[in-house]
């Protein structure tokens, strides 16, 4: 079931989450581990995120480096497979512009196709840790909206295998919106501009950002109608719950912390004072969202779902 039905079928405010592929020699069951203490609060779809290839440089003969590929985390077409197989819940891939051409996305789409998976989150994705600046793939999208473009054209029957007869595919798109503004766009009403194009291109709905602030939830979302944005707009939310975040969080994913969290993060000695400040913020956050009447509260587990467990347990 698509994810824009979820939705719209929903007499209350949805639970969902999403979970990292495992490093590469672990198996299945890391996933299951995580996603097991969940089940209990029905979430309608789980996201599945991807994470890009990185190279290493390994010296051969006479001196000669050699550029090698390798990928921490495995794919997410055969775990999305997986979940949806286990717990009968939809399964929602991240699909990236970064390291695919057109045609590696086809393919990965016809893959999911096939696998009766019909819910994909599009996104440019972030550069490698060699790369200044996002760099495409030869003959690769460049922004999301042109990998909404293409998932559009698939869903229409048009591949870029033109010269064969495909049947169209029928997938659900999300898209990433930035309540705090994407940190490379000039401004808050250009990054605006850029995601009313990708709602406009055949976005179904928007994922946002991680955020602490809920009134600026609530600000981007007014910003949003205004110009035009009339999907839904699906909070994402992740527990502070070590010290590490505390510096972490702002410089990595480009947020601010409100002030009343800040002054009791600074009270915490240890990572148990700084998850237990996490939960009950986690947990005053997602009251007010929910009774705002959001449409989902989206949370970022990453590896660890003891905070979202009691988190959720709170609300649903």
């Amino acid at each position: 079931m698509k994810v824009i039905d979820h939705i719209n079928e929903a007499k209350d405010t949805l639970f969902s989450f999403e979970i990292l592929p495992p490093l590469k020699g672990k198996s299945i069951q890391s996933i299951y581990n995580g996603i097991d203490p969940l089940m209990e609060f029905k979430p309608k779809f789980i996201n599945v995120t991807y994470h890009r290839e990185e190279f290493v440089y390994k010296e051969r003969d006479k001196g000669l480096l050699e550029k090698v590929s390798i990928r921490k985390r495995p794919g997410t077409v055969g775990i999305c497979a997986a979940i949806m197989n286990k717990y009968h819940v939809d399964a929602v891939p991240h699909l990236i512009c970064g390291g695919f051409s057109k045609e590696d996305t086809e393919n990965a789409l016809i893959d999911l196709q096939f696998l009766g998976i019909d819910n994909v989150l599009a996104l440019r994705g972030d550069p490698i840790k060699t790369e200044v600046t996002f760099k495409p793939a030869v003959k690769g999208h460049k922004y999301a909206v042109e990998l909404i473009e293409q998932i559009q054209n698939m869903n229409k029957g048009q591949y870029t295998m033109d010269e064969i007869q495909l049947e169209p595919t029928d997938f659900c798109v999300g898209a990433a919106g930035y309540p705090e503004k994407h940190f490379e766009a000039m401004n808050m009403a250009t990054d605006l501009q850029y995601l009313k194009q990708k709602v406009d291109m055949g976005a179904d709905y928007i994922v946002t950002q991680l955020f602490y602030d809920n009134q600026k939830y609530f600000d981007f979302v007014k910003k949003c109608r205004e110009v035009g944005i009339n999907v839904p707009i699906i909070p994402g939310l992740k527990p502070i719950s070590n010290l590490r975040h505390i510096s972490f969080l702002p410089k990595f994913f480009h947020i601010d912390l409100p002030t009343e969290l800040s002054s009791e993060l600074l009270k915490c000695k240890t990572n148990e004072e700084v998850k237990q400040v996490g939960i009950e913020w986690g947990i005053q956050q997602s009251k007010e969202l929910k009774a705002a009447g959001v449409p989902c509260i989206h949370y970022y587990t990453m590896t660890n779902s003891s905070e979202v467990k009691q988190i959720a347990s709170e609300l649903f």
